[in-house]
């Protein structure tokens, strides 16, 4: 397995930029997901990795080597898709052994005719054979060698395209969007298997998804893309609980973050809806803010930090709810709540409080800014450092 670093990736088609300028460096060994809505450039910066699209300008090594001018096969890596790309008249044994033959076959060998009169096609095909068994061992498709891809389900087309992958012994996995075909029940338990899979070999993986859900439950860090820049890179928990700005505070989280339109007083507090909360504003560049809050930490009640809503409905997820609210000051503004089911649906303008801790202070251009949060007595009980 190796590392990859990426610099300065830029790529354009026409007059649009996809990509602009990306430095990335990936450890060995690590899981790194591409997360972002569709359209904001991670497929593309894959398939320049991969070596199927070009970048205009920037360079891409793997395990300290250059490979700017090397064709895919040369690279070593391997690619899944979310299509799988199985050849449908090949048997599962054929399909994952495909690679194998490819390359240590010659094309004369490779001929139905030398199966039984050349020794050294056999040998190297008892080779390929016992390779082949020990990745279906692994993800447990050994008992349908002999069927062909449309004969399976989509969970085991899924895991025939990891072996073609995995009997390579690639230097990194690239998988792009490889589970978005799968229903809902048979993804969480794919996600589940990749992870482990991931345990296992130790493999530097490269995965590509619009689902904020498989970024954050697989991954080791993510790297949140949108408009081919990326806008904030580090660990689930860093992103999810300091997002770098209002895009990601949007995209990371479900449900989704609510913002509130706020500003700096006079006194250097947040003001929000003419309320003055206790959290000071070190540094911003303008009086306009953005306050975020996550709906988990939106509670019924009042308190110094609250807004007024009125309630609209209410979202049943079984031991739960989100529920939803307009906001009094600005209806076009949905405000959401999750809370137990044990609670009683509101009615009419109910208050919906918040901890000066749980908020998330953004300047106009959406960057997360310095504050500090202060309890009733006015000591700091928080401070939240610019995202870097």
């Amino acid at each position: 397995m190796a590392g990859l670093t990426l610099r300065g990736i830029h790529k354009a088609f026409g007059d649009t930029s996809v990509l602009n300028d990306i430095d990335l460096d990936i450890a060995d060994g690590e899981f790194l997901t591409l997360v972002g809505p569709s359209g904001c450039g991670k497929s593309t910066l894959l398939r320049i990795i991969a070596g199927l699209e070009s970048q205009d300008r920037g360079s891409v090594s793997i395990g300290g080597t250059s490979v700017d001018h090397m064709r895919p096969h040369e690279r070593r890596i391997a690619m899944v898709f979310q299509n799988y790309a199985l050849y449908p008249h090949m048997s599962v044994f054929d399909n994952i052994a495909l690679p194998l033959t490819m390359t240590r076959l010659n094309l004369f060998e490779r001929l139905p005719l030398m199966r039984h009169l050349s020794p050294h096609r056999r040998r190297i095909m008892d080779e390929i054979a016992r390779e082949v068994r020990a990745v279906a061992e692994q993800l447990r498709i050994e008992s349908f060698f002999h069927r062909r891809p449309g004969q399976l389900s989509g969970g085991q087309r899924q895991r025939v395209a990891l072996g073609r992958a995995m009997v390579r012994h690639p230097q990194a996995f690239l998988m792009d969007e490889p589970l978005s075909n799968l229903d809902a029940k048979l993804r969480v338990h794919m996600r589940g298997e990749l992870t482990e899979l991931h345990a296992r070999l130790g493999a530097t993986m490269i995965y590509v998804t619009h689902d904020q859900i498989e970024a954050m439950t697989m991954s080791d860090r993510l790297a949140v893309m949108d408009h081919g820049n990326i806008l904030q890179l580090g660990t689930p928990a860093e992103v999810y609980e300091r997002p770098a700005t209002t895009a990601v505070a949007q995209f990371i989280g479900s449900p989704a973050i609510n913002l509130f339109p706020a500003h700096v007083g006079p006194s250097g507090h947040v003001e929000l809806l003419g309320r003055t909360l206790p959290i000071d504003v070190l540094n911003a560049p303008t009086p306009e803010l953005t306050v975020g809050v996550r709906p988990d930490a939106m509670r019924i009640g009042g308190g110094p930090c609250a807004v007024t809503c009125r309630f609209r409905r209410r979202e049943n997820l079984g031991s739960e709810s989100i529920l939803h609210f307009d906001l009094v000051a600005s209806p076009e503004v949905t405000v959401l709540c999750r809370v137990d089911n044990s609670i009683p649906i509101p009615e009419g303008e109910v208050p919906l409080a918040f901890e000066p801790r749980d908020c998330h202070v953004f300047d106009n251009n959406g960057r997360r800014i310095e504050v500090e949060s202060r309890n009733a007595a006015g000591r700091d009980v928080r401070r939240t450092s610019e995202a870097r």
